[in-house]
């Protein structure tokens, strides 16, 4: 248990956005915009490339750890989702000041859940082209996942049944909806500055 923790927690904890634009910028994105080291602000540095890229090794570090456990310690997945996400969010590397864990928490998200990523995307897109926040897409989206599995778990056993795409059976269950629940209540706190800037109008808006 103790080892997946440290795996799981130490591959979350890799700041990607931050060797990237140290690496080809020659910049400390943590002095740049919102200074977090996620998507959105590496995105403000003008270079979609790099933004692309942090998205993609962000949702990589989510994803694959809970692959690798799914294959020798299958009753921890629970343990390396949230030991990812923290890693994420609390990076040792950083004196715990970390990214806001939402490209992270997609990637684990595909690894419980392939119809829930999906609708976390579609969410957030959907939100993101009418209001141009980030944050508030990834609160909402980030909700609506919870409350769709909230519904599911509570009606699927007597009418829908619906197969769901997972790594291993019965990954979706009444514990990755705490899960996603726990998920949801990190999020908000990585994004209460945002909260406090979308109360004061002062939120910084996105160009999709």
């Amino acid at each position: 248990m103790f080892l997946v923790f440290i795996f799981s927690y130490l591959c979350g904890s890799i700041p990607f956005g931050l060797i990237l634009t140290k690496l080809f910028l020659k910049k400390d994105i943590r002095k740049i915009g919102s200074k977090n080291i996620g998507t959105t602000n590496v995105l403000r540095t003008g270079n979609k490339f790099l933004a692309a890229a942090t998205l993609v090794f962000d949702i990589l570090k989510g994803y694959l750890p809970v692959v690798i456990t799914v294959q020798y310690f299958s009753g921890l997945i629970e343990l390396s989702c949230l030991a990812t996400f923290l890693g994420h969010i609390f990076p040792i590397w950083l004196k715990f000041r970390g990214g806001k864990g939402v490209a992270t928490y997609l990637g684990v998200l595909f690894a419980l859940s392939l119809q829930l990523s999906l609708l976390f995307m579609f969410t957030w897109l959907a939100i993101s082209l009418i209001f141009r926040y980030s944050s508030l897409s990834s609160m909402f989206a980030s909700l609506t996942v919870f409350v769709v599995q909230s519904i599911r778990e509570i009606v699927n056993p007597i009418l829908l049944k619906m197969p769901e795409q997972t790594l291993y059976p019965n990954t979706v269950g009444v514990n990755t909806t705490f899960l996603l629940f726990i998920f949801f209540i990190l999020i908000i706190f990585t994004h209460r500055k945002n909260i406090s800037n979308l109360k004061n109008k002062s939120e910084q808006k996105i160009k999709l």
